[in-house]
């Protein structure tokens, strides 16, 4: 069939130079000429970072310095607009709403154009987030449609050859966007609002089919009692999982919440419910979390509640020898850690072993 088919077109190609001389062919067989792809000076490249539950991710184009004077030439200094970039538009998308040095800018796609100061090493730069993301550059670009205008302090940096952009500076919430190239590197500062964003994104989840499970609100709930954001919500997730179904994980995520808010008694009663139902896992895991927070004596009681229920299972004594040498019992220490040597697995027992001669020094494992 293929080969039909290509018989056909020639056959209708001779015909049309026969009856219309050479040029027709050459019109035919230009309209059924395909380009094909050849490398770029400028090579296309992505780059995504994460802030909390926030997706930053640019797409852009890396030219060369090519042993050429870029600030200046290259790239005028003090204007016209530069595309931040090589080829068409520098793309910056956000997931969330965030705020750019200091400023907001809402979800969406921007292109990325800047204006760098002159020098442009050390005199401030613009920087332009457009609505319009999808142009060539910056030939077509309009101050009109500008979203958002900052400024921003340059700095001097190790030469970098191909234009790049990347993240530094990553913390819970925040994080330095860098433009560099030759010797010249621009922070852009991004900022989001934690406590927000991950609201809405857990009210967004926990409409799909995570709703009809304890494990997500449990989920829910155990990020903003180990980050301390959210609470009221978080006492609200907790309750719908319990709901669902009671497990260890989601009474004791309810017990430290109701600690939290000062009601010790009620917390206690939900706890001791939640250690009758915990594995040696849980509880131990759960007796670790409370040395973490300094709470030395309920992580004992938690460890001697976790043998007495776990006898046979070798890391409860281990656990224990931690909560007694957290409380600088270092005899007790000892003398649960050899028993954990004694039933602890073979590939197990040098590990163990050192930590018992750690404790005969009184040093605190911890």
């Amino acid at each position: 069939m293929k080969q039909r088919k290509t018989l056909t077109l020639l056959t209708l190609a001779l015909v049309v130079a026969l009856a219309y001389g050479p040029g027709a062919f050459a019109q035919v067989g230009e309209r059924q000429a395909q380009h094909i792809f050849t490398p770029m000076a400028s090579p296309g490249a992505e780059v995504a970072q994460g802030i909390g539950l926030t997706e930053i991710r640019v797409s852009y184009h890396r030219p060369a310095a090519n042993d050429r004077d870029i600030w200046g030439t290259v790239v005028p200094s003090g204007g016209p607009i530069w595309r931040t970039g090589a080829n068409e538009n520098t793309k910056v998308s956000f997931s969330t709403d965030v705020t750019v040095q200091g400023k907001t800018l809402a979800a969406g796609s921007y292109g990325l154009h800047t204006i760098p100061g002159q020098p442009a090493a050390e005199a401030e730069w613009t920087i332009i987030f457009s609505n319009d993301s999808d142009a060539w550059g910056s030939f077509a670009y309009k101050e009109e449609n500008d979203a958002l205008r900052v400024m921003t302090k340059p700095g001097s940096a190790p030469h970098k050859e191909r234009f790049e952009i990347s993240f530094d500076n990553l913390e819970a919430d925040s994080v330095d966007m860098i433009l560099r190239w030759g010797e010249v590197a621009v922070p852009v500062a991004i900022a989001i609002d934690l406590e927000k964003t991950v609201k809405a994104s857990f009210d967004q989840q926990l409409t799909g089919l995570s709703a009809f499970f304890w494990q997500g609100w449990n989920q829910a709930a155990q990020y903003s009692l180990q980050n301390e954001i959210n609470l009221e919500d978080a006492m609200t997730w907790v309750d719908q999982s319990i709901g669902i179904q009671e497990s260890f994980n989601n009474l004791s995520v309810k017990a430290q919440l109701l600690a939290k808010k000062g009601e010790e008694a009620q917390a206690s009663e939900l706890m001791a419910k939640a250690m009758e139902m915990g594995n040696a896992g849980q509880i131990h895991n759960y007796a670790r979390q409370l040395l973490t927070q300094g709470k030395k004596e309920e992580a004992l009681v938690a460890f001697k509640k976790n043998v007495e229920k776990n006898p046979e299972t070798w890391f409860v004594e281990l656990g224990l020898a931690r909560g007694y040498s957290a409380l600088g019992d270092f005899d007790n220490a000892v003398k649960n850690m050899k028993l954990a040597v004694d039933k602890a697995p073979e590939a197990q027992k040098q590990y163990v072993q050192g930590l018992v001669e750690q404790l005969e020094k009184k040093v605190d494992i911890n």
